[in-house]
Order: structure tokens, then C-alpha cells, then sequence
């Protein structure tokens, strides 16, 4: 029989690969949470698409049911009317967005996979929130220059949320802060990044995440230092960063 070290160690070992979404000491405690708070509140079509994707091979480029709670209310609590989101994947946290919004709210999603957000449009379809959305495929930098071109897309848009490719975070701030209103929110996915922000320089790491950690901890200093915002970092999800425009 394993001893009860054992069981603490397998169990450890268990949460750094199925806990990926969360950065709490255990699965148990992780799924307290979902069971309690996030699952008994989750709308049914936020649960459809969240089985749906569960299918999908790349289902850990999801936004864990947690942080979509937390997306949901953070939005009603801004008041959010005119949102962007870079970074869809098979749309969950999209849908969290458009749920909260009110029903003349807008908002401009960028993929560069149409087919996984295509995936996920019928559940969003059913839920009657299609209508908020413009998706546009392909990178978003093009698009974000392109708004940027016009002055009256300064200071639009009331909320941004980026779940997209790390080496480009960066750019993405200096674009965003530009098109963000102040008072407005910029929230920036995976700044904790599995935990691998603190992991020592010879810790065993999977290839994706060492190769873009170096990135995220860029952006995380950018973000600490940059005098137009204040911060908070959360460790909800994989880490999220909240940014809210001050000047």
C-alpha cells in the first residue's frame, strides 16, 4: 500500500498534468471550486461548448470554466458594450463575452483558424449571440494597424481580452493601449504560464512552454512598469492580467 507521501507525490504529479487550467495546490481543491461556484452557475450553452471542446486535440488552448465565470462578471461589472478578443480558438470565452454584453454590444474576434471557431459557432448560434460578433480571420496585427490608421477607433473599445500567441503579446500592448478607452480593461491570458515563471532555468519543461516563457515574462515586466495602466495579476486560469487604462 503507498504511503500517504506516495499518494501526495502521484497526486502532485497528477495536477501538473491534468490541472493545467489551475495553479492551486491540488485537483481536489480545483474542483471544489468548478463544483460549488462555477458548474452550478454555468449558462447551458457555455457547458455545451465547454463538452464540445473537451473532444477537441488541442482542447488545452481553452479558457478553463473558471476564468470564463470570471470574464462573464468582470464585463457586466465595466459595463462592457463595444469588446475585442484576439485569440478564439473554439469560442468559449467569446461566448462568455457576448452573453454579458447587452444585445446592441460588438465585438471584433481574431483568429487565424476560422475552422475551430466555426466549431463552436452553432452553440453559439443556438444561444442567440451570433449577431454581437465580427470575426475576422487571420493575424490581428494587420487588423489592429489598420484600426489604429483611424482616429476615431482611439480609446473605442471598453474592453480586450488576448489569448493568442505569446511572442507577439507585446506588440499586441503597444496597439491595444492605443484602442482601449481609458477606464477601459486589457486582460492578457496565460502571464503565470503553467507556473513556469518561477521555474528555475533547468527545470524539465515541455517544449511550447519554455520556448515561449521568455515572452511572457517580458510582457509581465512591460506591464509592471508601464505608467498608462494599473495591473492585477490574478492566478485564476493560467494566469490573467487585468490592465486598466488610466492615462
Amino acid at each position: 500500500m503507498a504511503s500517504n507521501a506516495e499518494d501526495q507525490q502521484n497526486q502532485q504529479g497528477r495536477h501538473q498534468e491534468v490541472g493545467h487550467k489551475s495553479l492551486l495546490q491540488s485537483d481536489a481543491l480545483y474542483q471544489y471550486i468548478l463544483e460549488t461556484s462555477v458548474y452550478p452557475r454555468e449558462p447551458e450553452s457555455m457547458k455545451e461548448l465547454r463538452e464540445l471542446t473537451a473532444k477537441h486535440p488541442w482542447n488545452i488552448m481553452t479558457t478553463s470554466a473558471d476564468e470564463g465565470q470570471f470574464l462573464n462578471m468582470l464585463l457586466k461589472l465595466v459595463n462592457a458594450k463595444n469588446t475585442m478578443e484576439i485569440g478564439v480558438y473554439t469560442g468559449y470565452s467569446l461566448l462568455a463575452t457576448a452573453l454579458a454584453l447587452p444585445d446592441d454590444g460588438k465585438i471584433l474576434a481574431m483568429d487565424i483558424n476560422r475552422e475551430n471557431y466555426e466549431l463552436g459557432l452553432p452553440v453559439i448560434q443556438k444561444a442567440g449571440v451570433a449577431h454581437k460578433i465580427d470575426f475576422r480571420e487571420g493575424p490581428a496585427l494587420p487588423v489592429l494597424d489598420l484600426l489604429i490608421q483611424d482616429e476615431k477607433n482611439h480609446g473605442s473599445f471598453d474592453f480586450i481580452f488576448v489569448d493568442a500567441d505569446k511572442d507577439n503579446y507585446l506588440n499586441y500592448h503597444k496597439r491595444l493601449i492605443e484602442l482601449v478607452k481609458v477606464g477601459g480593461v486589457i486582460g492578457y491570458d496565460n502571464t503565470l504560464w503553467n507556473g513556469s515563471v518561477v521555474a528555475p532555468p533547468d527545470a524539465p519543461l515541455r517544449k511550447y512552454v519554455r520556448y515561449y516563457r521568455d515572452f511572457v515574462l517580458e510582457l509581465n515586466k512591460a506591464l509592471a512598469a508601464d505608467p498608462r495602466i494599473e495591473i492585477c495579476m490574478l492566478p485564476v486560469g493560467d494566469g490573467v492580467t487585468i490592465c486598466r487604462r488610466i492615462k
